[in-house]
This record gives structure tokens, C-alpha cells and sequence, in this order.
């Protein structure tokens, strides 16, 4: 739950339109998608592996058509168009796809993320994968669900019997470094998970499914909605943020069931996260 928010808005009602909008977006996705991997034809954003398809531009203009049209005026952040930097009061952030290189490759772990926020916290948000069909969602102060179902993060108390979810930077020199620090990790917990789109290993935290998350280098449309989904199931979550004093650096998020929170926490710092 977000503290110390000062807002009018409904959180439930954002909540349905973030719903409503990525259900129609992941429909899109998803049609597009064996035209994508047919066709091969990509363009590159950071680096030669940081693709941007088609898809995620066409996806992206619906969701930008499809809330102009429920909530005229509020500015949007997206990943493929840009947009909205200012913070202050309400806006729209989202990723068309997040997992496009999964997408690509024809793999279904990628969805769609949309999250309002405000004053740079999310109040609402929604991830759908459009294969499965699963929508996850959440409003700030009223719980986390999957198709309906409550959401709850796991009971773990043990870190070395956890399993931690983490991703992987496009730049080759900060890959190198996340790779470091990842071997050494896996020396005390049970294991490692990597699916290759943010929203989903977040999600897969607010569902018990893992029982930590970490990450550097994330855009905000990356955590948006998932970070908030996974809140609201019960997670401890590190969101990124400039100047940070914590030890973990500005681009870190971490994200945790309780129970294993303080020690992911310190497994980070012993290895030097600051510096990834």
C-alpha cells in the first residue's frame, strides 16, 4: 500500500480501465504476434539486443487511443512513444510489451503493463498475458488478484531454501557485472528464475510463485503495475530511486515476501549492488 497519498480518484475505477485497456492491448499483441515472428523485421533500441517490433508501437497507439478516450486529457509515459516525464498528479504509464524479446521468439512469457500513478506512486494498475489470458491487478489499499482470486506472497521464512527471481541489463558491461553477483548468490538460496519480462517476475512474487525479485537498470513502465500488484499481495518491495542511500544503488528494485526480505537485502549488499 502506498503511504501518505493525497489524491481524489477512485482507485477501483482505475483499476477496471487498466483492466479493460490491457485486455484489449494483449488481444492486439497477440494477433500481431505470428506476423512478427514470420516476418523477423526488428528494429533496435540500446543495444543490437534490445528489440522494439511492430507490435509494440501498434499496441501502444491503442492504449493511447483507448485512454484518451476513457480518461480524457491525463498524460501518458510509455515505453515505445515517450511522453509524459512530469510526476506530479495523475498519469499513465506503460509498456505495450514487456518481454518483446520473448515475444519475438514466439516464447509466451510477455504482457502487457498498464499502471496510473500518482505523484509518481502507482494507485492502479494491470498486467495481462495475452497467451495464457491471465490478468493479474491491483488498486493501492484494496489487495492484488489473478482472474479474481486474492493474491498472496509466500510464507518462506529460509533464504537458503528461497527461490529468487531476477532479470538481466541489455548493456553487455552491466550484464557482465549482474552475472557476478548472480553466481555468487546462487551459492545460498534453492534456486534462480529468469522469464525475461519484469511485470511477470513480480507478479510471480505477489502469487507465492517465487519468494524474492531483484533488479537494476528497469524503466518505470518495466515495475509500474507489477510492483503494486506484488505490494498489495503482501511483498516488501524497493522501488528505484535517485539518490538513494540505502547501499542498493538508484536503479535497483527489490521486491520479497517478508520473511526473506531483510536477507535478500543483505545478500545484495555483501556483493556490492551499488556498483552494478
Amino acid at each position: 500500500m502506498n503511504v501518505g497519498l493525497t489524491h481524489e480518484y477512485d482507485v477501483q475505477r482505475l483499476r477496471s480501465i487498466s483492466v479493460r485497456v490491457a485486455e484489449e492491448a494483449a488481444e492486439l499483441a497477440e494477433k500481431m504476434r505470428n506476423e512478427v515472428v514470420a516476418e523477423g523485421v526488428v528494429d533496435t533500441k540500446s543495444t543490437e539486443t534490445d528489440v522494439v517490433t511492430a507490435a509494440d508501437r501498434a499496441v501502444e497507439r491503442l492504449i493511447r487511443d483507448r485512454l484518451a478516450e476513457l480518461r480524457p486529457g491525463d498524460p501518458v509515459l510509455g515505453e515505445e512513444g515517450g511522453g509524459a516525464v512530469d510526476q506530479e498528479g495523475l498519469r499513465w504509464v506503460v509498456d505495450p510489451i514487456d518481454g518483446t524479446v520473448n515475444y519475438l521468439y514466439g516464447h509466451p512469457d510477455y504482457a502487457v503493463s498498464i499502471a496510473a500513478q500518482f505523484n509518481g506512486a502507482s494507485l492502479a494498475g494491470a498486467v495481462v498475458e495475452p497467451r495464457s489470458g491471465r490478468v493479474w491487478s491491483a488498486a493501492d489499499g484494496r489487495g492484488a488478484d489473478l482472474d479474481g482470486r486474492p493474491l498472496e506472497v509466500s510464507t518462506a521464512r529460509r533464504f537458503d531454501l528461497s527461490l529468487i527471481g531476477t532479470g538481466f541489463s541489455y548493456l553487455p558491461e552491466r550484464r557482465g557485472r549482474q552475472a557476478a553477483l548472480l553466481t555468487e548468490l546462487l551459492s545460498e538460496i534453492r534456486d534462480i528464475r529468469r522469464g525475461g519480462a519484469a511485470s511477470l517476475a513480480l507478479c510471480a512474487v505477489a502469487a507465492g510463485w517465487t519468494d524474492g525479485y531483484y533488479e537494476h537498470g528497469l524503466s518505470r513502465w518495466d515495475w509500474a503495475a507489477g510492483s503494486l500488484i506484488a505490494a498489495e499481495a503482501g511483498a516488501r518491495t524497493r522501488l528505484p530511486a535517485a539518490g538513494s542511500a540505502d547501499g542498493l544503488g538508484d536503479e535497483a528494485i527489490l521486491c520479497a515476501t517478508p520473511g526473506i526480505a531483510d536477507e535478500l537485502t543483505r545478500a545484495l549488499l555483501e556483493r556490492n549492488a551499488a556498483a552494478i
